[in-house]
């Protein structure tokens, strides 16, 4: 059986004439259907495996160490999160991973940051553990940020709309970027932790350019009382690129959530690193459906909500308010 997840061309949309064009815009609207695609990239391969380098270090370091990087009152937008914190909304049981954060800051006396300080803050990052690491990431973050609005592109085109349909909600947005440590499952408190829940993103669309090891897969297909899931196993050198339930929001359903799990390769007793960055938009955007997308045969499936707003609701589901833990 074919692979569901398709493999296009974001370098031929932009570099090819109006037939490539098209055809990656079909593509890629094909592939979403499952919520994740996969694309090439010009994302610098020395970029990566030093981010992945220092990114191993960090993780390594004794429980301590590490504990200097947790950033108090960010809700696990910024710093270090520990294991067994983030749960799949779907779980009651946490994770198995520990997590690195990070962003891009906005001026202190940018307008989107006086409104929501609880959204925007100074990167935290473990510079005198990992010396140079703040440079390194933050130019990992920049570089993927510009991938993903390029990739946004495709996706407006492919709704019916304009090319620069994102462009203006995205503009200093709360990108995050997350690297995850998962660490052999058999040291794992228990048989009920996985390394990554049942789950969609909350975002917009997500980024991961590399991963060290198997254990990402989607759900796709089936009926109520079926679960198929896949791997996510893209070509060498691409990045997988995955839907969020606000894309699912603006495009009325048309573009549904990517619903995936990491769960560790049975095959392999081995730890698993990966590198994600989630595309927000600005919290004070309005998240309505198109009208390209309302039709009769999609009838309009949701009433328009701040995306600052559905993002906190999704936080405290994931058990990442610190003042509001779930479990």
């Amino acid at each position: 059986m074919s692979d569901p997840i398709l493999d296009v061309d974001l370098l031929a949309y932009e570099q090819g004439g109006s037939e490539q064009r098209r055809a990656v815009v079909d593509g890629v609207r094909r592939s979403l259907a499952t919520g994740f695609v996969y694309t090439s990239h010009d994302l610098s391969e020395s970029m990566l495996d030093d981010a992945y380098g220092m990114l191993e270090t960090f993780f390594s370091l004794p429980p301590e160490d590490k504990a200097r990087s947790v950033a108090p009152g960010t809700n696990g937008q910024t710093g270090y999160t520990g294991l067994l914190v983030e749960t799949a909304a779907t779980s009651e049981h946490p994770d198995w991973k520990e997590m690195l954060n990070w962003g891009r800051p906005v001026p202190s006396g940018h307008p989107l940051r006086l409104r929501y300080p609880h959204r925007y803050h100074d990167p935290v990052l473990p510079e005198a553990e990992v010396p140079g690491i703040t440079e390194v990431l933050g130019e990992l973050h920049h570089r993927v940020s510009i991938l993903l609005r390029r990739f946004l592109r495709v996706i407006a085109v492919g709704l019916g709309a304009d090319e620069d349909l994102f462009e203006s909600i995205t503009a200093d947005a709360p990108d995050l970027t997350r690297a995850i440590h998962y660490p052999p499952m058999p040291s794992a408190p228990g048989a009920e932790h996985v390394w990554a829940g049942e789950h969609g993103d909350i975002n917009l669309i997500t980024a991961l350019p590399r991963a060290t090891a198997r254990g990402l897969q989607v759900k796709t297909g089936g009926g109520v009382d079926e679960e198929v899931w896949i791997d996510a196993a893209p070509p060498s050198g691409h990045v997988v690129i995955n839907t969020g339930i606000m894309l699912d929001r603006i495009s009325n359903g048309v573009i549904p959530t990517g619903i995936h799990r990491v769960v560790a390769d049975p095959e392999s007793a081995g730890d698993r690193y990966s590198v994600v960055q989630f595309c927000h938009p600005t919290p004070w955007a309005v998240l309505a459906p198109l009208p390209s997308c309302i039709t009769p045969e999609n009838p309009q499936r949701h009433l328009p909500v701040d995306a600052g707003s559905l993002l906190d609701q999704v936080l405290w589901e994931i058990n990442l308010v610190e003042e509001g833990r779930r479990i």
